[in-house]
């Protein structure tokens, strides 16, 4: 067969870039390793994660906050087995939509694992080891990547895990590890900590999420210590040891000699992800790697070669489905002929821990690095109507502001919804809104986004209405 255009990939930036390119009239196929589409973030990833996730926070609610409402429970009790369950449901249901839209869109999917052997022909080989090969005008690498596992970390699958395992955990364990403050961590951290597990979070760095605004680290680990987490900032794990049914983790201080041993069901390795390229023959094709092991690209997203493309977790730039997701229709309308844009400034990002955490644009330290001076709006949600009347009183809103233009940079919030919230901050700031915009725009009272008009009115002339 030839084709247009092969993905190689079907995550989030794979299948949207098979999508679009067969929407814009090319014959297209899609090649995924495994035996179902979706990649990391439909199967192992962003879907079933956050499948726990609401599962979890159902029964923390239940347990912790139904009584405040009037709501008595009794005989309350945790089926993780069953958690496990419906998580597989949501997962498959969504994996067949992907297969539905392959058919709707005539995207040809062949499984195996595909490789280069030239830049217009790719071999694909299946788990019995029977291979074909098609051939193919341009190509889009779209393979994701996998979690960083250090050597002295013993990572078995057993009792030494990465998120692909601990998603699949069927009893409550008493006590887990978590190697690593960023966003996975932390949300799989809370999801066993909400159904009763003594968590304890091993960070390098002097605060979590080190990659967001300070004021949302300090309001995030504010409200985890609230649900039970305990957290070891500035500290090492120089070694992991696994037993029958346990496992030991030796922490030691950052800078000093100073350490100590935690025991624990589990260790929950989470210290980030690498590109996947293994297996690719990207030898054959003359397309190069960076020191970071990432696929070089050029502001187009083309590699070394005219007719090679890279997206998503494979090359530069946050690992984020949605950011995979506007690489892979950018690529497919560059190669349609159209002059597609993407401001990566403007892709935001979200942790969805309860506060969830959300931010697009600048935080304040980089403003402050660039030299830009702003003027900075803050609101609490225990300031908020709505906050109070659903007892999510935890978090805030906070707004960066050009101190001349008056221009929004940042918008960052801690909050219940801020996941949704968010996409307000980023029509804004792609409008080039001035937070005075935001300030006298109406919003519904009463309602979580009041929470930001509120802090564009602090940004703008200090004027809050309800602090």
């Amino acid at each position: 067969m030839k084709y247009d255009l092969t993905v190689i990939g079907s995550g989030p930036g794979g299948y949207v870039a098979a999508i679009r390119a067969a929407q814009l009239g090319m014959k297209t196929a899609l090649v995924e390793k495994y035996d179902k589409l979706g990649g990391t973030c439909l199967n192992v990833g962003c879907i079933p994660s956050k499948a726990l996730l609401d599962s979890s926070e159902h029964y923390h609610n239940a347990a912790q906050h139904f009584e405040n409402h009037g709501i008595g429970v009794k005989g309350l009790s945790v089926d993780l087995a069953r958690m496990v369950e419906r998580k597989q449901e949501v997962v498959d249901q969504t994996v067949g939509g992907i297969d539905f839209l392959m058919k709707k869109n005539k995207v040809d999917v062949y499984h195996g694992m595909g490789s280069f052997v030239d830049a217009h022909k790719i071999k694909v080989e299946d788990g019995e080891g029977k291979t074909e090969t098609i051939e193919t005008s341009k190509t889009i690498i779209a393979t994701g990547s996998k979690p960083i596992t250090p050597a002295d970390f013993n990572y078995d699958k057993k009792r030494v895990i990465t998120s692909t395992e601990a998603l699949n955990i069927s009893k409550v364990p008493k006590k887990m590890v978590v190697i690593g403050g960023g966003v996975i961590g932390l949300e799989l951290g809370s999801v066993f900590a909400r159904l009763g597990t003594e968590v304890e979070v091993v960070e390098f760095l002097d605060r979590i999420i080190a990659g967001m605004d300070k004021d949302c680290s300090k309001e995030l680990m504010r409200s985890l210590k609230k649900q039970g987490l305990k957290f070891h900032l500035k500290h090492k794990v120089t070694e992991v040891k696994t037993g029958k049914n346990n496992v030991k983790v030796e922490v030691q201080k950052r800078d000093s000699e100073e350490g100590f041993t935690i025991t624990a069901d589990y260790c929950l390795v989470a210290i980030g992800r690498r590109p996947y390229t293994e297996g690719l023959g990207l030898e054959n094709v003359g397309v190069e790697l960076d020191e970071k092991g990432r696929v070089k690209v050029d502001e187009h997203l083309k590699t070394a070669h005219d007719d090679i493309y890279a997206i998503g977790d494979v090359i530069r730039g946050a690992m984020l489905a949605h950011k995979a997701e506007e690489e892979g229709t950018m690529v497919a309308e560059i190669l349609a002929g159209q002059k597609p844009h993407i401001n990566y400034n403007l892709i935001p990002g979200v942790v969805y821990t309860w506060p969830e955490v959300a931010g697009v644009g600048k935080t304040e330290d980089q403003l402050k690095e660039e030299g830009i001076a702003v003027k900075v709006g803050k609101f609490p949600y225990k300031a908020l109507g709505r906050a109070r009347a659903s007892t999510d009183t935890d978090g805030m809103v906070k707004i960066l502001a050009d101190k001349e233009t008056d221009e929004v940079l940042g918008v960052h919030i801690v909050g219940a919804r801020a996941a949704d919230m968010i996409a307000e901050a980023v029509a804004a700031m792609e409008f080039r809104a001035s937070a005075e915009d935001i300030a006298r725009m109406s919003h519904a009272h009463p309602s979580y986004t009041e929470a930001v008009k509120e802090a564009a009115l602090m940004a703008t002339e200090d004027r809050a209405i309800h602090i």
